[in-house]
């Protein structure tokens, strides 16, 4: 399996993967924690509000901590390269090419 991820991302050591593991998972951890304190400022909680409201909202304002936040993190670790071509592949797919220089 590891050998398999190696090839599809082009790198070259266990560590690397380990790495690039933990990036993903303080990334998301850290984009969920920032989103709530965000929601409360702006009044909207999940006691108070719709759960079709919230969630949606919640998705949407944790998308762009997100791009950001895994860059960040990736530059920390030692991995800007991997993250920035992972992130410009991402915005790609999402539509969102026009905004992404080559």
């Amino acid at each position: 399996m590891l050998e398999k991820l190696k090839k599809r991302w082009g790198i070259n050591s266990n560590l690397q993967i380990i790495i690039i593991l933990i990036v993903f998972s303080i990334t998301g951890y850290t984009s969920l924690y920032i989103a709530k304190p965000i929601l409360e400022i702006i009044g909207l909680s999940k006691e108070t509000t719709n759960p079709w409201i919230y969630r949606p909202l919640r998705i949407i304002l944790i998308f762009p901590f997100y791009q950001v936040l895994i860059v960040v993190f990736g530059w920390l670790f030692g991995q800007f390269d991997f993250f920035w071509n992972f992130e410009k592949k991402m915005l790609r797919r999402i539509g969102l090419k026009r905004f992404i220089s080559e």
